[in-house]
């Protein structure tokens, strides 16, 4: 063969060898090409049973560290004391023996009014948390667990201005304790899954997403930062975990929106760790205090003030001889950021102030008269009368 057409023909071949090797390379790449398609189709197929898998997981993991809490009140029946129709009648004193629970009808009987609600175990020795509305006024608390084992619970503190408390109970066994993952990490649009007794049924797994985080002004407690949720919470869920699908508690189930669907609301985890710690350690939470009352700024106001938004607190009064009045804190005044962070609104001045050790020195920049100033307080320690109230507050 001529070598001139033996060189072309050779040249011809590597070239097309070249096309083909970069056509196969580039196909591999390319989005929607039939050589990665079945790769794609079988992840896709393999996706929801990647996320059912997950969930099966979590409610498996997480399952035997969540219980059921009973609880029972005793009252006295509201019925007149004195001569009864019937005197002394046998078969009137059977009748208000066997439905009232006494023989005689002029004694007030006790009646016994159980409730329930849902915890989860957070220590090996038997530490449950719960919300506090599940066991307020109680006058025995049960345990129950997963496998039906029930044992006599015991609060070892509550927080009622975090709706929070804390169960321990005797276990005959190892338990399941959960894991407390990081509340200040969560991201709207996250997978949520809700685990708890909801009308008294056992073990009951919801799910949703973290719909919102930051809430306030709910009206179910004093310092509220709540998680929302669209997981199906009803009533029975009160103090079980909101989970993330790490199996981690990333919130305790509180309050549902009664007029909605959809809606309902967790306290932050990390919320709670600083609670348990205290409950554990003191039996109690001690909070910082600077003894101001505190409101929102509304647009008219931030007009007349001067102010560029609506962030800040606005101080309606200070109570005298409190930290806020020795700083010299004056009605009017707003107060526009704490140790440096910005403040957003009065619920997080606040958390801000409570959660500062007693006896730190803090600065305040405050707009007062239509210009900027520093003031210095001294987180004092909330009196004891105010730390005893239930009743949500404004003040810090």
């Amino acid at each position: 063969m001529n070598r001139a057409l033996l060189g072309g023909l050779v040249g011809f071949l590597l070239v097309l060898a070249s096309a083909l090797t970069g056509y196969l390379v580039r196909d591999r790449v390319m989005v929607g090409a039939p050589v990665a398609a079945p790769a794609r189709a079988a992840a896709s197929a393999a996706l929801p049973e990647t996320l059912q898998a997950a969930f099966v997981g979590v409610a498996q993991q997480l399952g035997p560290a969540v219980v059921n809490i009973g609880t029972v009140q005793r009252s006295k029946a509201r019925r007149p004391i004195g001569p009864q129709p019937g005197g002394d009648d046998p078969f009137f004193q059977d009748f208000f023996k066997q439905f009232f629970g006494t023989d005689t009808p002029g004694q007030r009987p006790e009646f016994r009014q159980p409730s329930l609600g849902s915890g989860v175990i957070i220590d090996k020795r038997g530490l449950v948390l719960t919300n506090y509305h599940v066991i307020k006024g109680a006058d025995e608390i049960s345990v129950r667990l997963s496998d039906k084992k029930e044992y006599r619970g015991k609060v070892m503190g509550v927080d009622p201005k975090t709706d929070l408390a804390l169960v321990r109970f005797e276990p005959g066994h190892e338990l399941r304790v959960a894991a407390l993952g990081d509340s200040d990490a969560l991201k709207v649009g996250e997978w949520a899954i809700a685990i708890g007794n909801p009308f008294g049924l056992d073990q009951t797994v919801t799910v949703g997403v973290i719909s919102a985080t930051g809430r306030s002004d709910v009206g179910v407690a004093t310092y509220e930062n709540f998680i929302q949720t669209d997981a199906s919470i009803n009533p029975g869920n009160s103090g079980g975990p909101l989970i993330n699908l790490k199996g981690q508690v990333i919130g305790i189930n509180t309050a549902i929106v009664a007029a909605g669907q959809g809606i309902g609301f967790a306290i932050p985890v990390n919320m709670v760790k600083r609670v348990v710690d205290q409950l554990v350690e003191k039996g109690k939470v001690v909070r910082g205090w600077l003894g101001v009352a505190l409101q929102p700024l509304s647009k008219e106001l931030v007009q007349t003030l001067g102010l560029s938004s609506t962030d800040g607190a606005l101080v309606a009064s200070t109570i005298p001889g409190s930290p806020a009045a020795k700083a010299g804190l004056l009605q009017g005044d707003v107060i526009l950021s704490y140790e440096k962070t910005v403040v957003e609104d009065f619920h997080q001045l606040q958390r801000l102030v409570a959660e500062t050790p007693v006896g730190k020195p803090v600065t305040l920049e405050v707009w007062r008269k239509k210009q900027k100033v520093t003031v210095t307080a001294t987180v004092a320690e909330i009196p004891e009368d105010r730390s005893r109230s239930d009743r949500p507050s404004t003040g810090g």
